[in-house]
């Protein structure tokens, strides 16, 4: 008798395992990868760089920690977005603990995968705690609305007096809405290391919180997108019929009107943005794509054995399209999901170039309109390279996730 091969679950290796094995071996790709960890890490650890409240702040009157409740101070973070990355800021050092307390117990993958699930959804509703300034005709004690101090003044002032002060900053004093008229189109100094724009605010600090701005487009557009896409192309492909006439019709509509065109129109329309219109708007027109490979692939895979058995077998169609089709069909959509990560940041960084983005936000497309109506070299290089650079380090990871997803390139 021949001894059968092994075939317990340790020994096997999902599909997923495979794909990620493959993208490792892809430097390029896992550079890009390395690089978009950097640009959240610095995204959410930007107050700690550039913010004018301190650490601590001791003087004969005592101790108080000032910047903890600057981060939810909406007058001087008045974007949503900024509360979001600030809120991160708090709940990661407890989540990666607990993280790396499971990691060194040896705590199984679903329970680990339990406790980032639970910290996510506790992250999400926080932020839906802290956000609104009322529930209905209640006042939200969360939103705070405290005068912002100059410390660094108060500091020079009670020094001068002769009263002791103890205080830590962070490595930066300016905030990215903090003006000066006296610094009005200044070049790169010790002090302003990318130098001032027209209303004297710090260039390095606007690049830096841009960052964010940039990200939350990227991430929530395109996942606005997808979902319409792959639920429009999911019923397209697997009804056929008048259901598929009727949404193809839907996409070639869509496909008839420019889309930067479209979206500037929607913009116009809008008498005050925000940068979650911009997210709307961008995921709003942008899903055809999305709708017409999910269909493709759908015609594809419902006439395969797994699905017909499904079928066979009694089970609801809505659980055979995403239960059971859809996880096999996704791939396609990840790879063009991660190149619409660098188009929609393009097209935000547009609109805020024209002028039709969200004036309180701290854009890099501003920034570099700034440049262009003050013919400055500073105000031009600083937002070009970023956006330059964060788009490229997607693509770098989209080339790698096609080829990775691609059978007949493995090794």
């Amino acid at each position: 008798m021949t001894a059968e091969p092994e075939t317990n679950g340790s020994n096997r290796v999902s599909y997923w395992a495979v794909v990620g094995g493959q993208l490792a071996k892809n430097r390029i790709a896992m550079f890009g990868l390395w690089c978009i960890g950097f640009l959240f890490v610095l995204a959410i650890c930007a107050p700690l760089v550039n913010l004018g409240q301190p650490f601590v702040w001791s003087t004969a009157e005592g101790f108080s920690f000032p910047f903890f409740g600057a981060l939810f101070n909406r007058l001087l973070f008045d974007n949503a977005v900024d509360v979001f990355f600030n809120l991160w800021l708090v709940v990661l050092p407890p989540f990666a603990a607990v993280y790396w307390l499971l990691a060194v117990r040896g705590g199984g993958r679903f329970r680990k995968a339990t406790v980032v699930a639970g910290l996510l959804l506790a992250q999400l509703v926080c932020f839906l705690l802290v956000s609104p300034s009322s529930f209905g005709p209640i006042a939200n004690p969360l939103n705070q609305q405290r005068a912002i101090i100059d410390y660094h003044a108060e500091k020079a002032r009670l020094e001068e007096a002769g009263q002791p002060v103890f205080a830590v900053f962070p490595l930066r004093p300016d905030n990215y809405r903090d003006t000066d008229p006296v610094q009005t189109v200044r070049p790169p100094s010790a002090r302003h290391w990318l130098g001032t724009d027209l209303e004297g605010r710090d260039v390095f600090a606007r690049m830096l919180y841009g960052t964010r701005i940039s990200l939350t487009i990227g991430v929530v557009a395109v996942s606005i997108y997808v979902f319409i896409g792959v639920v429009l192309g999911a019923l397209a492909g697997y009804f056929g019929g008048w259901v598929d006439v009727w949404i193809s019709r839907a996409v070639e509509v869509m496909i008839c009107f420019p889309s930067f065109f479209l979206i500037l129109t929607l913009a116009a329309l809008i008498e005050e943005r925000s940068i979650f219109h911009v997210m709307v708007i961008i995921g709003i027109t942008s899903w055809t794509g999305v709708a017409r490979l999910v269909r493709a692939e759908f015609l594809k895979h419902r006439e395969l054995e797994y699905a017909q058995a499904a079928l066979a077998l009694g089970i609801p169609r809505y659980r055979i399209i995403f239960g059971h089709i859809l996880p096999n069909a996704i791939s396609p959509v990840l790879v063009t999901a991660t190149f619409g990560v660098a188009s929609a940041i393009l097209v935000e960084s547009s609109l805020s170039f024209l002028g039709i983005g969200d004036p309180s936000a701290p854009s890099w497309g501003e920034t570099l309109n700034s440049g262009r109506n003050e013919a400055k070299l500073w105000l031009i290089l600083a937002p070009g390279f970023a956006i330059f650079f964060v788009v490229s380090v997607f693509n770098l990871v989209g080339e790698g996730l096609r080829d990775a997803l691609d059978p007949k390139l493995r090794t």
